[in-house]
This record gives C-alpha cells, structure tokens and sequence, in this order.
C-alpha cells in the first residue's frame, strides 16, 4: 500500500473524479475509527451506570433503558442502514451517520433528566445504525481478495483495540470529572473518521436496475422491537398490572412475524436479505451471532455494574476489569482471520463460542470481597476474551465472503442487527438483575444466575456453528453460499 493518496480507484462502482480517491490506508483508518465510535462509547456508558443512575434518580427499568434506547435503535435500523448505503452511497451514508452520533453525542453530555438522555440515546442508535454496516461495507468494497481478508481482520484488531480505551478512560473520566465528559470522548474520534472519509475513501454503492428501499420492512421491525423491548424491561418491575406486558409482547411478536413474512414476499429486495438462509452455513453464522453476543451483551454491561454496587470496585477498577476483553480480540483478530480463510470457520467459531461459555460459567465463583479480582474475575474474563478473540474475525470474515459486491451493505447490516438485536434482548432482561440493588447479597445471586444463562446461550451458538457451518472445499475456498 502507498503511503501518499492515489487516483481514485476505477473499481469502485458509482465512484467518479470529482468524489473522494481512494487510498487504502486512509479508507481502513476511516472505518476503524468511525465503527469504533458506537464501541467506545458504549463500554463507557457501562461503567457509568451506577452514577447516572444514582445523579438521574433512574428507576431499575430506567437504568436498563439507557442502555436499551441506544440498541433498539441500533437493531431496528441497522439493516435500513446497510440498504440505504447500498442505494445512495456507503461513504455518504457513513459520514450522515457519524454526524448524527457526534450530535446526539453532545445532546447526552448536556442532559438534565432521564428523558432527555434517553432521547440522545435513541438518537445515538440512529447514527450508530448507519454508519456501523457502512464502515465495513467500505472495506468489503474497496478491498479485494486476500487484501481484503487483512483489511477485515485489522478493521476488527484494532478497532477492538480502541475500544479498549473506553471502559478505561470512562471509569476514570466518571471518577475525576463527571459522568457528562464521557459522552465528550467521541468528539475527536467522529472529527478525525469524517475528514478522512470525506478526503480519501472512494463512494460504492448498489448498481443493480431496480433496487429500493424496505421502508414497510424497516417501520415494522421497528416497532415490533420496540414493543418486545418495553415488554422485557417493564416485566422487570415488581408486582403491577401485567396486562399491558402481555399485550405488548404479543403484538410485538405478531409484528416480528409479520416482518419476517413481508420479507420472504420481497424476496431479494427485502431489507433483511433472507434469501441468503438458503444456506446451512449462514445460518449457522446467524444463530452463533444472535446466542454468542446476546451473552457478550449482558456480560458487558451488567458485569461493571456487579462490580462496582455489589463488590465496592471504584469505577475506574471496574472499567479497567473488563480490558482483557477488548485486548485479547485485538491481539488475535488478525492471526484468527488468515487461519479461517485458509482452513474455515466452523472449528475456530465453535470452540471459541465454547470458551466463551465456561469463562461465563466461572463467574458464579465471584463473592463480595473487591480483593479477589486475581483468582476470581480475571480467570473468567480471560476465558471470555480468548473465547472471543477466536471467534470475532472469522465470523466477520465468513458473513461478508458470502456475499457479492452488490450486496456486502445488506449482508453485513443483517449480522450486525442480529448481533444487536441479541444485545437488546440481553439488556432488557436484566432489568430483573438491576431490581435487586437494594441487597448486595440479592444483586449478586441474580448476576450469577444470569451468568448461567449467558453461558448456556454461548455454549448453543457455538453448538449451531459446529452443525450447521460447513468446511471449506478441498481447494482451499469457501463452501457456496447463497447471494443474488
């Protein structure tokens, strides 16, 4: 790769002389810092829980919210995200995207009640929705063959590596200054993605005749998220009329059924692209996706939290606690990608989806005392972070090998959304994990029940990879996948 900018690069589809050049280096760094955003901001936000909680007067439903504003958005719109850069542009899309998380970055960091934070959450979650599938659309794009396998793993190394620093810094940031200033971290990341964006990645979007937007798909999974959302979280509240819970599950489920049906009706034009369920393998992936980071979500926001109200860990303990995570995936990232590509991903994603599960199981061992972190979390988190640092390159490897070029926006917002999603569902349930702050003792049980179940979730993801993922041919390439 040259280190100096270079003529735009001919390849890219819809890209003309008067729109960005593309230069690798600057297009990787673009992507890397904008995905980082949502990552960084998001670990912070974790261990910041307990004070915005206590400073905010939240409710344990309202702690769960500010949490799961940010992900129904992100799920909801994460595949209108993908198909609106496929349509109109992945690198405008991005940089829309990028502005919107910066503004309602600002708007959280000025809050002076639970409503309004939740309301720059929600807002968040837009941006992160369209910039997220488009960062690594415009890796899929712009990269080619075995480039564009080293580009991938080190869009996810290093990016994990960034992200390191938010669990950190925040908790530091919430010790010495203030809850406020950790929504102020975003500021010179998104500043630095968008000028990059707009100096040198080149613009790709979807050439096929025809292709439109879902928008009935996107208002409906929309609102069938947000109904099973409400339902999750409010259920967490003790005693009160369930009635309104029951109704609103319901139809959030009809809605979700509905969703899936108009979908399968559009066919290749559909926002969530369930043609590509005519492979076993993708949906393998998909299932792997939605267990393994459903656990992955409740780990890293409820584990913070366990640690500072119930073990006395300072917030700055707390965030640091969690960095094994983040590091480990950086450090393996890239090794995990060139094995998978050349050996598959069935192996290393089922046993690394396994490992994730006895590192969560090891978190019932965690008792009251701060001074057991050697011998109790840390073992775990290991485990957790090997788990994962085996298993986050090859999965984004596999989803967008599976696809064309036409489709690398779609694909790659639809393993996104169902990652998120699982976070969502994740999140919302522990509401009934954040209802137990009035004891110490309550608080824990409850976290080492939902470890159990965080466990448990990882060990089927990692099941369905080992079933349903197929091996590579002889020759060394990947299985056929379904694409258009």
């Amino acid at each position: 790769m040259n280190s100096a900018p270079g003529p735009c690069d001919a390849n890219f589809s819809g890209a003309t002389p008067s729109q960005a050049c593309f230069h690798p280096k600057a297009t990787l760094a673009a992507s890397i810092l904008g995905s980082s955003l949502p990552f960084i901001d998001g670990s912070a936000v974790n261990v910041a829980l307990p004070a915005l909680g206590r400073d905010l007067h939240a409710s344990a439903g309202g702690l769960a919210w500010i949490v799961s504003a940010y992900l129904l958005t992100l799920s909801a719109l994460i595949l209108l995200g993908g198909a609106l850069g496929d349509q109109y542009g992945r690198r405008r899309v991005f940089m829309i995207g990028i502005c919107l998380f910066l503004g309602a970055s600002l708007a959280c960091a000025a809050a002076p009640s639970l409503p309004v934070i939740l309301a720059g959450r929600l807002i968040q979650g837009i941006g992160a929705a369209l910039l997220m599938p488009n960062s690594l659309a415009i890796l899929g794009a712009g990269f080619r063959g075995e480039a564009k396998g080293q580009a991938i793993g080190t869009w996810a190394g290093i990016g994990a590596l960034a992200s390191a620093a938010g669990p950190v810094l925040g908790g530091w940031l919430v010790q010495t200054v203030g809850w406020r200033s950790i929504f102020l971290l975003n500021l010179p990341v998104a500043a630095t993605a968008a000028w990059l964006a707009w100096a040198y990645v080149a613009e790709s979007r979807d050439q096929r005749p025809g292709a439109q937007l879902d928008i009935g798909g996107a208002l409906l999974i929309t609102i069938a998220l947000g109904l099973l959302t409400w339902a999750l979280t409010a259920a967490s509240k003790r005693g009160g009329d369930l009635t309104p819970i029951v109704a609103a599950a319901a139809a959030g489920a009809v809605l979700l059924v509905a969703f899936v049906w108009v979908e399968f009706q559009r066919g290749q034009k559909a926002l969530m692209p369930l043609f590509l369920m005519q492979d076993s393998s993708f949906i393998g992936i998909t299932l792997l996706t939605f267990f393994l980071y459903a656990a992955l979500g409740g780990l890293i926001v409820l584990l913070p939290y366990v640690l500072i109200r119930a073990c006395g860990y300072s917030p700055l303990a707390a965030g640091a606690a969690m960095l094994p995570i983040p590091v480990l995936i950086g450090l393996g990232s890239r090794v995990m990608g060139k094995i998978a590509a050349n050996s598959g991903s069935r192996l290393p994603l089922g046993i690394g989806a396994l490992i994730v599960a006895s590192g969560l199981a090891l978190y019932v061992r965690v008792r009251l005392d701060p001074g057991n972190y050697w011998t109790e979390v840390l073992p775990a988190t290991l485990a957790v972070a090997v788990g994962m640092a085996i298993c986050v390159a090859p999965l984004t490897t596999t989803v967008i090998g599976s696809v064309d070029a036409d489709h690398v926006g779609a694909a790659s917002g639809f393993n996104s959304a169902v990652a998120r999603i699982g976070g969502l569902i994740a999140t919302a349930l522990l509401g009934f994990v954040f209802a137990s702050q009035g004891s110490r003792d309550a608080l824990l049980s409850s976290a080492h029940a939902a470890a159990i179940v965080g466990a448990a979730a990882a060990a089927t993801g990692g099941a369905c990879a080992l079933i349903l993922i197929r091996q590579p041919n002889k020759d060394g390439g990947s299985p056929p996948a379904a694409n258009a």
